[in-house]
C-alpha cells in the first residue's frame, strides 16, 4: 500500500499562491516585510497565526520608530501618543496589539476561524507604515526641494511663533 493513498485531497506547495492580500508597503524594514510575507502565507490556513504574526511585525514596527526606548507593545505605544501619534494610528496600533495577543492567549476574542479579522490586521499594517513611514517621507523629499530662502524664511516664521 502506497504511504500516500489514505489521502483524498492534493495540496500545491509550489508556487504558492499568496491570498488576495495587499503586498507590504515597500517602506518597511526588510524584517518587517519578511513578517508580513510569512503573515500572509498563513492566512488561509491558520488566521490565529497570521495574527500572532501581524502583532510581531508591529512590535518589529514600534521598536523602530523607537528604536532606544525600553518595555513592552503597549507601554511604547503609550510614548508614541505622548509624543502626537494620531488617534487613528494610535487605535490601529492597539487593535493589532490586541487582537494579536488574543490569537495565542486564550481571551474574548476568537480568531481561530476569522480570516477576515486577521486579514484586516495586515491591512492596518500597510495603514500604520504608510502614515508613520510613507507620508512623512515623501513630505520631506517634497520639502527639502523648496528654494533656501523659502527654508529660511519658514524657519524664521516659526522661531518668531515660538517666542
Amino acid at each position: 500500500m502506497d504511504a500516500y493513498e489514505h489521502l483524498n485531497h492534493e495540496t500545491l506547495l509550489y508556487p504558492f499562491v499568496t491570498p488576495n492580500v495587499d503586498s507590504p508597503n515597500s517602506d518597511l524594514p526588510t524584517e518587517i516585510i519578511k513578517i508580513y510575507n510569512e503573515a500572509s502565507k498563513v492566512l488561509p490556513d491558520s488566521p490565529r497565526a497570521s495574527a500572532a504574526l501581524s502583532r510581531l511585525a508591529i512590535q518589529h514596527l514600534v521598536d523602530f520608530l523607537l528604536p532606544n526606548e525600553k518595555g513592552d507593545l503597549n507601554n511604547k505605544i503609550g510614548i508614541l501618543v505622548r509624543t502626537g501619534l494620531s488617534p487613528m494610528i494610535q487605535q490601529a496600533l492597539d487593535t493589532v496589539r490586541v487582537i494579536g495577543n488574543n490569537a495565542v492567549h486564550p481571551g474574548i476574542i476568537e480568531i481561530e476561524d476569522n480570516y477576515d479579522l486577521a486579514k484586516n490586521l495586515l491591512d492596518l499594517i500597510n495603514v500604520i507604515a504608510n502614515q508613520l513611514i510613507t507620508l512623512p517621507k515623501q513630505i520631506d523629499e517634497l520639502y527639502s526641494t523648496l528654494p533656501d530662502n523659502s527654508l529660511k524664511g519658514i524657519e524664521n516664521r516659526d522661531n518668531k511663533n515660538q517666542k
